[in-house]
């Protein structure tokens, strides 16, 4: 392996999905080691100058689905300007593509307090990904009395996913609650506007049905950073407070850019 690449292995391009005109999932058979639920990987490509770009995009599968953990899915925007991602959405089944053989993160479920009964999962844009993969462990099934799943986007068409959300609805019998919010368009049975100023108003509260409380919810924040940034402040002013390891909180976040 080049040593511009260490830590890297060659993967197989295996299936690909287009959303929207920018947005894609693609996927991907590659000998990386064994991840958790929630982690995130890096993808490598050369650029046009011939050098190696590299970024960071989190697993939308569960490492635990019937096809294995070396089998796995990415939710990625096609950025025009970027050193990646439109050379990422120019792949075709059969094509290379470069994976780290080690994943990072720690927005995974074994993070959340024991004495959490309801989960949150605050995401905009393709940082809904790693959500879904959080979902799709039995774990999380069991676990919970209820999750609710908030994925904030521009237009309608950027609700991506909403067959594979219903099913999984279907397996928590009810106590996985989906709240999409479009900011840009007028849609029936969605919320319009920014997760922060919905949290602050109670309509996102209202949309649930679920009362956060400092004893029973917790949160995870995953996307724009000024979407993290802000709910964080929406949160600490509604007598949250931020998760340490060293001192268990309510919610925790990461930036997804």
């Amino acid at each position: 392996m080049n040593e511009d690449l260490k830590g890297f292995v060659k993967g197989i391009v295996c299936g690909f999905t287009s959303w929207t005109e920018n947005e894609f999932s693609i996927r991907v058979k590659a000998d990386i080691k064994p991840y958790i639920a929630g982690q995130f990987t890096k993808l490598a490509l050369k650029d046009s100058n011939g050098e190696w770009s590299r970024r960071a995009y989190s697993f939308v599968n569960s490492p635990n689905h019937s096809k294995g953990h070396q089998e796995m899915e990415f939710l990625i925007i096609d950025v025009e300007s970027g050193n990646l991602s439109p050379h990422l959405a120019a792949l075709k089944v059969g094509d290379t593509v470069f994976v780290g053989e080690k994943a990072s993160g720690f927005m995974t479920l074994d993070e959340i307090p024991a004495r959490a009964k309801d989960l949150w999962l605050l995401s905009t844009g393709t940082a809904i990904g790693p959500f879904l993969s959080i979902l799709s462990e039995l774990e999380s099934q069991k676990r919970f009395e209820h999750v609710i799943l908030v994925h904030a986007v521009r237009t309608q068409q950027e609700l991506v996913y909403l067959d594979f959300i219903k099913q999984l609805q279907q397996k928590y019998a009810g106590r996985l609650i989906y709240i999409p919010i479009v900011s840009r368009e007028k849609i029936a049975e969605t919320l319009s506007g920014r997760i922060p100023a919905l949290l602050q108003n109670k309509q996102l509260i209202t949309a649930a049905g679920i009362n956060p409380t400092q004893d029973d919810s917790f949160f995870y924040l995953c996307g724009n950073p000024d979407m993290v940034h802000d709910t964080r402040d929406a949160l600490l002013a509604l007598g949250f407070e931020k998760h340490l390891r060293r001192s268990p909180g309510h919610f925790s976040s990461e930036n997804y850019w």
